[in-house]
Formats: structure tokens, C-alpha cells, sequence
């Protein structure tokens, strides 16, 4: 392999960890205030189908955006009522809103563009495109930092600076400032938090909020920058994928950012190496393309090291007489 193409596949990488970057952010942001949220993967198939249909209709990438986070507001909203509000159970609300957006993106599209569940094809303004970073083309001929710099760094969408960027911002956010150190110890001592005359329900309808702008933002980009439309189920599991990183992760976004690229890294190796032949046996497609889904069952396995969630996740806190 020549360094050109490692260049190539570490770019892909970067653009297929950024949709699981957000996702597994906003995970963190909900599951570090103790809402436990297996409907990041609804939450992204809705602000991936919204986003694109907004787009095509109104030919503006960035109406697409806010369409798409709205939309994934909408299901935060309902997720933080069920889970929050009506103490209910926290797991099924999730399952719940997962089908919800797994059945209704597609009768929407249909209704909307009777593409068979699809939008059209976003071009031009309706989508984001790359753009090269200062001095990008002058420095491409400088041996080794020249290539890394122009095809590696440059050229992407601004999703995916923003996505990378709110990595050091979700850090800071959360270990650095009043706000988060709250909202960790609502995770971890929903009472103690109480106690101290700080709104439980307020902070975790917070996070829910910031994770549903994640997740938003994580499905604007499949649809509008990834790829140019909306088609049934684009997300194919990425939430879940999402969710396993933040397990693998501990729940801290650095270690957060570093398990996304491995993933993005494995999606681009089984994109660009197909049927490879090994002499003896010839690596079928289908194991190529399971390698992600593979990592993800070896991560629940335990193989990480054992993973310890906030104290309080997945339980309704009843406020104290």
C-alpha cells in the first residue's frame, strides 16, 4: 500500500466517523445526565429524511440543517416526556421512537416525492460540499505533510470540522464548566443534585435537547453531505454503532473520537478492499462489509475492559417529599 492510497483511506475514514461522532457525542451529552438512548438511530434517520426533503424543495442545504434538527428535536422531546416527565421506561421509549422514524420517513418521502421513499438528488446549493482549507493546493507538493495537509485535512464539508471540533467543546463543556459537573452529578446523584436546590428534571431536559441537535446535525450530514439524498434506512445501524463506541469509549469524548475513526477506518477498509485474495482464500465482500457490525459485538463482549455507565442511568428520578 503507498502512502497516496493510505492518505485516501484514512480520508474516507474521517467522513464515515463523522455521522457516528455526533451520534455517539450526543449519546454521551443524554447518558451522562442518566437518560439512557438507544433512539439515536431514529432520532438520525428522521433528521437525515427532513433534511433532505427541505433541501430539494427549498434548494438550501442549510434550511435542510435546521429541518433535520428540528426533526430530531421532535423525537428528543417525546423521548424526554416518556423518560423524564412520565418516568417511563427509558429503553422502550427508544425501541419506540426507532420505529416511529424507521416507518414514517419513508411514508413521508413517499407522500411528498413518490420516489418509492426517496428524495431526489440534492446538487448545488441543496447540499453541502467540500471545500479546500488555506494554501491547500500550494502546499499538495510538499513530500508527505503536502498530501496529508490537502487530501487529508482539507477538502471536507464543514460538518465535519464540526464535528471534530465539538469533540474538545463537548470536553470542556462537560469537565470544565458549572454546567457540566451538574449535569454529571445528575447522572451519578440525581438527589444529591436536588438537594442543592439545582433542577434534576431541568438538567436532564438539557442534555436530552443537546443530544437531540447532535443526532440532528449527525443525519443532516448523511443525507446532504455523505451522500445527496435520502433513501429507506440510510443510517444502517450507525446509531447502534454510535452507541457501542460510547460503551467502548467509557463515556469520554476523546476516547470517543478515537473509537469512531476505528470504525470509520474498518467502513472504508471494507469499502476499498473487495473479495481480497489471500492465496489460500479469497476474503468474501460480506465478511468485509460485517467488520464494523463484527467490532461492535466484540465491544459488548467485554474486550474493551469493563465499561461502568453513570449510576443513575436508565432510572426516573422521583423528586423527594
Amino acid at each position: 500500500m503507498d502512502f497516496l492510497t493510505l492518505i485516501q483511506i484514512l480520508d474516507s475514514s474521517v467522513r464515515l466517523a463523522t455521522p457516528l461522532l455526533l451520534a455517539c457525542l450526543a449519546g454521551l451529552f443524554s447518558e451522562r445526565a442518566g437518560i439512557f438512548d438507544i433512539g439515536l438511530e431514529g432520532k438520525m434517520l428522521a433528521a437525515a429524511m427532513f433534511s433532505a426533503a427541505t433541501a430539494a424543495i427549498t434548494g438550501n442545504v442549510w434550511l435542510g440543517l435546521l429541518a433535520g434538527i428540528g426533526a430530531s428535536m421532535f423525537l428528543s422531546i417525546i423521548h424526554g416526556l416518556a423518560s423524564i416527565t412520565f418516568r417511563g421506561n427509558q429503553l422502550i421509549s427508544g425501541v419506540a421512537i426507532n420505529f416511529l422514524a424507521a416507518g414514517i420517513t419513508v411514508l413521508v418521502a413517499q407522500d411528498w416525492f413518490s420516489q418509492g421513499g426517496r428524495t431526489p438528488q440534492l446538487s448545488g446549493a441543496g447540499r453541502f460540499e467540500g471545500f479546500d482549507l488555506p494554501f491547500a493546493d500550494s502546499l499538495g507538493s510538499v513530500p508527505i505533510f503536502g498530501p496529508t495537509y490537502s487530501e487529508l485535512v482539507s477538502g471536507h464539508s464543514i460538518l465535519v470540522y464540526i464535528a471534530f471540533l465539538a469533540v474538545p467543546a463537548t470536553w470542556y463543556v462537560l469537565f470544565r464548566t458549572r454546567f457540566g459537573l451538574r449535569l454529571r452529578a445528575v447522572g451519578e446523584n440525581p438527589a444529591a443534585v436536588d438537594t442543592a436546590g439545582v433542577s434534576v428534571v431541568g438538567l436532564r431536559y438539557a442534555a436530552v435537547a443537546i443530544c437531540g441537535v447532535l443526532c440532528g446535525i449527525a443525519g443532516a450530514y448523511l443525507a446532504t453531505a455523505l451522500q445527496a439524498g435520502f433513501v429507506k434506512d440510510m443510517t444502517a445501524g450507525r446509531g447502534f454503532i454510535a452507541l457501542a463506541a460510547l460503551i467502548f469509549a467509557k463515556w469520554r469524548p476523546w476516547s470517543a473520537l478515537w473509537t469512531c475513526l476505528l470504525f470509520g477506518f474498518l467502513q472504508a477498509i471494507a469499502l476499498r478492499f473487495q473479495n481480497i485474495d489471500l492465496g489460500v482464500i479469497t476474503v468474501p465482500v460480506q465478511l468485509m462489509d460485517a467488520l464494523p457490525y463484527i467490532l461492535v459485538v466484540v465491544i459488548l463482549a467485554g474486550v474493551g475492559g469493563k465499561a461502568i455507565p453513570p449510576r443513575a442511568g436508565g432510572e426516573p428520578y422521583v423528586k423527594e417529599r
